[in-house]
């Protein structure tokens, strides 16, 4: 005769009140308490402008203050592309600069030369130096850094 297949009952995965209940919300306090505190600081702010605050209006209050000068002419001047350039060049190398501080913290860890996995992070950080060094000649190049 044959047995029959037993049929277990379908249960819910148990991994994720495990992984709920192992959490512990009073850790979470102080962020909770900063995150409180900014938002109050910003709402007073807000509030107490508006109720302390001087509330006179005038021809001369309603002018433009830029600087201490007076205004002159339009502030709808045309720059030029350079300026965005060089704003954009300046990207470029910050976010070089912030991929290079880990990676820099964590290459020391690894092991000596024999080991393939070093040679692959150096060849990784080289390629990426060479693209960012591809930007400045490519910038230098279109003429970024010349200013007439």
């Amino acid at each position: 005769m044959l047995a029959m297949p037993t049929i277990l009952p379908i249960t819910q995965p148990t991994f994720l009140p495990a992984i709920l209940a192992n959490v512990d919300l009073a850790s979470y306090l102080p962020i909770f308490i900063i995150i409180l505190m900014a938002i109050g600081f910003a709402v007073a702010n807000l509030v107490l402008t508006t109720i302390i605050g001087p509330g006179r209006k005038g021809n001369r209050k309603g002018e433009t203050y830029e600087s201490g000068m007076n205004p002159i002419g339009t502030a709808r001047k045309r720059f030029n592309v350079r300026f965005y350039l060089i704003a954009m060049v300046f990207l470029v190398f910050d976010v070089e600069i912030i991929f290079l501080y880990p990676w820099a913290s964590t290459f020391p860890n690894i092991a000596p030369y024999p080991n393939p996995e070093g040679l692959i992070w150096l060849g990784r950080i080289l390629f990426f130096l060479f693209t960012t060094v591809v930007a400045y000649v490519y910038g230098y190049r279109k003429g970024v850094f010349k200013f007439d």
